[in-house]
């Protein structure tokens, strides 16, 4: 059977279709509701009279979102080990990658808590804002920071549900932790005109809010579990090192990818408070695409880690074509909405002049943004549930590379450069993954000898 064949009968398989958006639609959703908060923080503040409150927002928020995405590892890595345990049916297993999860949560929390003055006064130094930016996004960011331990254990509740494919517990906590948040933003800050510092605390509230209900919800998963957890296997190293070398390898994938942003914000900052305003309000869409993409690469991961913990590589296939197909479809849309709309968009969460006059002109380029990125997206959901933690940071690092000259030679033209240098990095993570992953399937290495979820 040839592979073209192959692609036609994956897609065919209406059951595949039916079990992407069982737990897509749970995902979407409850992603799209991450950016809404943004968006809600943007429009609220972006409301207020000054350019640089906005931009203390977009800046102070863009430092903690590194911090806090780059242990996004915790989420990705605990999706791929417990869909495999699924898989096997494994119910010890399960536990003990949730319970091995929780704890390096805390952990990592404590350590960025230590790390994050340092780090903080690094990226102000490099960006080097006006006083009054500077000001209001170091009172941001510090606020921001009570939140961390919540949003470190969210991450690893709602990877350990997803991999049991159970899409509706992360949906309630991220609604809850949301909505908690979008009325508090309001409240705060135009009620009690608290201000940039306002939305922070909105946020801190919302998050700890959000975390005790996970924790009730996955308490209502353990109990339904015969298994019990056999706590002297914490003390063994070889159940902790799979595990750990995943989290390192997808730390370092991610420091990546992170500093790609940061390094926007930091050039658009030294562009003008309304060049990183306007950015800021730009790359809300994207995130909003990307959100909304990762539902179907989040129903990606789960499918594969279980195909592959029960070592069906047809299932791996069906659910890879059928996501990407849908994937792409949905990047479809969202370009048109961008390239058409997108001047609504921005207007949406800003009423400032000159920032809109700043965003107008680079609409074009948020447009092609999704079907560029949609593919990495896509094969991020593949490697996670295969946990190819090393394979996903080889290709960022390769990606990082490849466009870090053409950044440098785009550096003077503006904001145009920045986006056209953003735009290939993003090609480049298809490219680079998607090789990648050609090369595991010619060595026919996607259904490993030995399952790693079995050491984990």
């Amino acid at each position: 059977m040839n592979f073209i064949t192959q692609l036609q009968l994956a897609w065919r398989h209406w059951p595949t279709h039916r079990k992407v958006w069982a737990l897509a639609v749970p995902m979407i959703l409850s992603n799209l509701t991450i950016p809404l908060v943004t968006l809600v923080d943007s429009s609220v503040v972006g409301h207020l009279p000054h350019a640089h409150q906005l931009g203390a927002v977009a800046v102070g928020a863009s430092f903690y979102s590194v911090m806090a995405s780059l242990t996004m590892f915790l989420r990705m890595t605990t999706t791929g080990f417990a869909a495999q345990a699924a898989g096997q049916r494994n119910d010890t297993l399960l536990q003990r990658i949730l319970l091995q999860s929780l704890l390096m949560a805390l952990g990592l929390a404590l350590l960025l808590a230590v790390l994050s003055e340092p780090f903080l006064q690094l990226g102000l130094l490099v960006m080097n804002p006006s006083d009054e930016l500077r000001a209001m996004a170091s009172s941001f960011f510090h606020i921001r920071l009570f939140g961390l331990p919540a949003t470190l254990t969210q991450y690893a509740l709602v990877g350990w549900l997803l991999g049991r494919q159970n899409a509706r517990a992360p949906l309630a906590i991220m609604v809850v932790t949301n909505s908690v948040n979008i009325v508090l933003a309001l409240w705060f800050v135009l009620g009690l005109k608290w201000g940039v510092n306002g939305a922070a605390m909105a946020s801190v509230c919302a998050e700890w809010t959000g975390i005790l209900w996970g924790l009730f919800l996955v308490r209502s998963s353990l109990i339904s579990m015969p298994s019990a957890l056999r706590a002297p296997a914490l003390r063994v190293w070889k159940n902790w090192s799979p595990l750990l070398a995943a989290n390192r390898d997808i730390f370092l994938r991610s420091l990546a990818l992170h500093c790609v942003f940061v390094g926007v914000t930091i050039r658009g900052g030294q562009l003008g408070d309304d060049t990183v305003a306007a950015n800021a309000l730009l790359l809300n869409g994207l995130m909003v695409s990307a959100y909304a993409l990762d539902g179907l690469a989040h129903a990606l991961e789960a499918l594969c880690g279980y195909a592959i913990g029960q070592r069906r590589l047809a299932a791996l296939r069906r659910a890879l074509v059928v996501a990407g197909g849908w994937s792409f479809a949905i990047s479809a849309v969202f370009a048109v909405g961008f390239l058409f709309w997108g001047k609504y968009f921005v207007a949406m969460q800003s009423d400032i002049p000159a920032v809109r006059a700043a965003a107008a002109p680079y609409l074009p380029y948020l447009a092609m943004l999704p079907m560029v990125a949609v593919w990495s997206y896509l094969l991020d959901g593949l490697f996670i549930g295969a946990t190819r933690a090393r394979e996903m940071r080889n290709g960022m690092l390769l990606s990082l590379l490849l466009t870090a000259p053409l950044a440098w030679l785009l550096r003077d033209y503006g904001n145009h450069g920045l986006w056209i240098a953003l735009l290939f990095f993003m090609a480049m993570r298809a490219v680079t993954l998607g090789w990648i992953g050609w090369q595991l399937h010619l060595r026919k290495q996607w259904i490993p000898n030995n399952n790693a979820a079995e050491a984990a």
